[in-house]
C-alpha cells in the first residue's frame, strides 16, 4: 500500500475489499478528528471516542458510493459529521439535565388557603351572575367564561351582534358593582 494515497482513493480501496486501506485512513485521520471532537465535548475522552467511532461507521456505510471527484474531501466530511453528533448530543444532554441539588419543586396543589379563597370568589361571581337580568347574563357567561365570540352568541340569543356587545358591557358593568358590594343581591 502507497501511502501517498489520497483520502478519497484510500476509500475506493476500502470499498472494494481492502482492510489494510480503511485501517491506513483511519490512521490517518483519527487523531486529528480525536483532537477536534474532545474540544467539542469539553475534554470527554469517552464521549469524543464514541463520537469518532460514529462518524467512521458513517463513513464506512457511504464508501462504496463516494464521489471523489465531488467537493467534500473525506477529512471534512468526517470533521462535518463528527461536528453534528457532537452538538446533536450536547443538546441531547441538555434536555436530559437532571435538577440541581436541593431542588424543591413547589407543590402544584394550590394551599388550603388558597382553595378557600378562590372558593369565595367563585361562590360571589356566581351570587353577583345570579343578580343580573337573564339576558345580561346569558351573554356575559357565553363570552367571558364559556368564551364564546360575539357572532355564535347572537346565533344562540336569536339577536343581532351589536345587542350581544350591548348586553355583555352592560352585564360586565352591573357585574362589577355588584362584586364591589357585599351583597350582590
Amino acid at each position: 500500500m502507497d501511502d501517498t494515497d489520497d483520502d478519497a482513493a484510500l476509500l475506493a480501496r476500502f470499498a472494494a475489499g481492502d482492510d489494510r486501506a480503511a485501517a491506513t485512513l483511519l490512521d490517518r485521520q483519527g487523531p486529528r478528528l480525536m483532537a477536534f471532537v474532545r474540544r467539542m465535548t469539553g475534554g470527554d475522552t469517552a464521549e469524543a471516542e464514541d463520537i469518532v467511532q460514529e462518524a467512521f461507521l458513517r463513513l464506512w456505510t457511504k464508501a462504496g458510493a463516494w464521489d471523489a471527484g465531488g467537493a467534500a474531501q473525506v477529512s471534512t466530511w468526517l470533521g462535518r459529521v463528527a461536528a453534528n453528533l457532537a452538538i446533536d448530543r450536547q443538546r441531547r444532554a441538555a434536555r436530559l439535565t437532571g435538577l440541581p441539588d436541593g431542588y424543591d419543586a413547589p407543590d402544584p396543589v394550590p394551599s388550603v388557603a388558597t382553595r378557600m379563597i378562590a372558593a369565595e370568589g367563585a361562590s360571589a361571581l356566581d351570587a353577583a351572575l345570579a343578580a343580573l337580568p337573564d339576558r345580561q347574563r346569558q351573554a356575559v357567561v357565553l363570552r367571558h367564561v364559556e368564551g364564546y365570540s360575539n357572532p355564535d352568541i347572537a346565533a344562540m340569543m336569536g339577536c343581532g351582534v351589536e345587542a350581544v356587545e350591548s348586553l355583555t358591557a352592560r352585564g360586565k358593568r352591573r357585574l362589577a358593582e355588584l362584586m364591589r358590594t357585599e351583597d350582590p343581591r
